[in-house]
């Protein structure tokens, strides 16, 4: 052929869309680029060729000596026209020309790089050539080189076998892709599970071994290339022909983990659009929040990046997994896939399989989904909240464990506890510190469900107002002392009153507490002298405060309910010595506190003091 000269034509009406289209944020992006080239022109030339037999594979081969990376394959090769067309003219897409001939074949594995893709290359390359011999009859090879992606020179090519393979000479700052292990990682991470063998080899610098006198040296054999990707990987496996210890397998080699998963969504859809795809349960703890999962997304087998938000539901992120959709780019702008409908269709599919996994396992598998609950809850929670359409799905399956290791939904527990409780579910968020106040419910036959999860705050209001029952409500063990009371009668309220005014003065001057609520009754158990509430609304705003670093706080609403029929409380009410009064009135209100949450730094001391003061008194008696 004719040595030729030349500039890339790059005409603006025919490059802006492919412009738009692809966004290359890392540079280690050239190599999925260029190895998914060589896999695109295998894929030609098995559609040309169908039924050969022959090694299809693609080789990336690091010579840090030479300071090359080279990316070489046996696929369809170029003709000089071909380069002309597709190299010098970035503007076309040589895939797409090629299909437009293939109408009816399968289309799946073309990729459809050329182009754009190759000029990746020039990233970290100071220079690019390619040796390329097409397997058209009469072809002759062709040598094109370039220093810049810009000027070029095309001449008589050197391979003697079909194929290309695109050398690369790496500048001087990026010699990072010269060293073998950030080749493989990227290779692993990108090509993983492409659909052609991928191979990896080294050129290795010999290292001159001297002998003893007298002993044969036999030159070290030098190592096979490795074979980088798994060319069928399990999500591409029909659910049925699937094993459960395949899925916990590919789990652990995918995402470098010991533990199994808890259990998982095998997505398989062709119509209304291919999707396949497996989705992991991992075991999650209280504090998911802080805390993302791994889901990554395939395009026909090559990997293009984790936890892309626009495509998979925000709230499913916590989980771990792969999608594959051979219909979406390679590279798209965000702005792209937020607006576009198919990936809409796409996201809503995801989420709705998910949903269909949790009420199935619910409804056939009750006792399995109960020992799964523990780890998922926070994630269907959160899922609750961020996806109506999910919670729809999924809001009879919504479990509430209790302090004794049961599980009920809303509407069971409402219908065990409907003649004590009506509409209310009492819960506790910490069940060590308020372990006085649920015995003193399970004396009563009351369930004490456990929300102790950080998101469980705000899942308590959104159920109350969404769950479609009327007037439900949750209150936490220390909201109300109604359980506990004994009903009064008229006279017997009207003989308190005096007593109760009597009593919140002396309980509001001994503690320094004046928005303090006092309250006389009869509690069921006359041997519990008092108890503490507090309003479950205000409480609530403030702790939501708190955890998002307000600095608003509402007022601590503590109503202190007293039991008439308790002899410490009648002493109180009888007792002259001021001193003594005010003690016992402090004591007995710390102690009330006690049940529900523990005292701060100086009300221990104070606490403590007090304590020392009364034994003092008992012992002088």
């Amino acid at each position: 052929m004719t040595n030729q000269q030349g500039n890339i034509s790059i005409h603006a009406q025919n490059i802006m869309p492919i412009i738009k289209r692809w966004l290359y944020s890392d540079k280690d992006i050239f190599i999925r680029e260029l190895v998914s080239n060589g896999c695109d022109a295998i894929t030609k030339q098995k559609m040309l060729t169908p039924g050969a037999d022959c090694d299809w594979r693609v080789t990336v081969t690091l010579d840090e000596k030479a300071g090359e990376l080279r990316f070489s394959d046996n696929g369809i090769g170029m003709t000089a026209d071909e380069v002309e067309k597709y190299i010098n003219q970035v503007a076309f897409s040589g895939a797409e020309e090629f299909l437009k001939n293939y109408e009816g074949e399968d289309k799946s594995g073309i990729i459809g790089h050329f182009g754009l893709g190759f000029y990746s290359a020039f990233m970290v390359a100071d220079k690019v050539t390619i040796q390329t011999l097409s397997g058209s009859e009469g072809a002759s090879p062709v040598c094109w080189e370039s220093e810049d992606g810009m000027a070029f020179t095309m001449s008589e090519g050197s391979r003697t076998e079909r194929g290309s393979c695109m050398i690369l000479h790496i500048s001087e700052e990026e010699k990072d892709f010269l060293q073998e292990y950030r080749v493989r990682e990227v290779l692993k991470r990108y090509c993983g599970f492409m659909n052609t063998p991928v191979y990896f080899e080294v050129i290795r610098e010999e290292v001159p071994v001297t002998a003893a006198e007298g002993e044969e040296v036999k030159p070290e054999e030098p190592k096979a290339p490795e074979l980088i990707n798994a060319t069928a990987p399990l999500w591409l496996k029909a659910p049925r022909d699937c094993t459960d210890e395949e899925y916990k397998s590919f789990y652990r080699e995918v995402f470098h983990t010991f533990e199994d998963p808890l259990f998982y969504v095998h997505l398989n859809v062709d119509y209304p659009f291919n999707l396949k795809g497996i989705l992991y349960f991992p075991k999650l703890t209280n504090d998911f929040g802080t805390r993302e999962g791994e889901i990554k997304m395939f395009s026909g087998q090559v990997f293009v990046a984790d936890n892309i938000k626009e495509v998979i539901p925000e709230f499913l992120m916590l989980l771990k997994g792969v999608i594959d959709c051979p219909d979406l780019p390679l590279n798209v702008s965000r702005s792209f896939l937020q607006n576009d409908g198919y990936v809409k269709k796409l996201s809503a599919y995801i989420t709705r399989k998910v949903a269909d996994k949790l009420t199935g396992l619910f409804n056939t598998e009750r006792e399995d989904y109960q020992k799964y609950w523990d780890d998922i809850h926070p994630f269907v929670k959160y899922g609750c909240m961020r996806d109506s359409k999910f919670f729809d799905q999924v809001k009879d399956t919504l479990l509430y464990k209790t302090t004794k290791g049961e599980y009920f939904t809303v509407q069971e527990y409402l219908a065990k506890h409907e003649g004590t409780l009506g509409k209310k579910v009492i819960y506790t968020n910490d069940p060590t510190r308020q372990s006085a106040s649920i015995a003193m419910y399970d004396a009563e036959g009351v369930d004490v469900v456990v929300l102790d999860a950080l998101i469980d705050l705000n899942f308590l209001s959104f159920i109350e107002y969404s769950a479609g029952v009327e007037g439900l409500s949750f209150a936490r063990v220390d909201a109300d002392s109604d359980t506990f009371t004994k009903e009064m009668t008229e006279d017997e309220k009207k003989a308190n009153e005096e007593s109760e005014k009597n009593l919140a003065d002396l309980f509001k001057a001994a503690t320094g507490k004046e928005e303090l609520t006092v309250k006389l009754s009869a509690l069921k158990d006359e041997s519990m002298p008092a108890l503490l509430t507090q309003d479950e609304q205000g409480r609530r705003f403030s702790e939501m405060g708190r955890i998002y670093g307000q600095d608003f706080k509402m007022p601590e609403v503590h109503t202190l309910v007293l039991n008439a029929s308790n002899a410490v409380v009648k002493g109180l009410l009888a007792a002259d010595d001021a001193e003594k009064r005010d003690l016992m009135a402090a004591q007995l209100y710390d102690l009330a506190r006690m049940s529900t949450r523990p005292l701060e730094k100086d009300e221990v001391t104070a606490f403590l003091s007090r304590s020392h003061k009364l034994l003092e008194l008992l012992a002088k008696n």
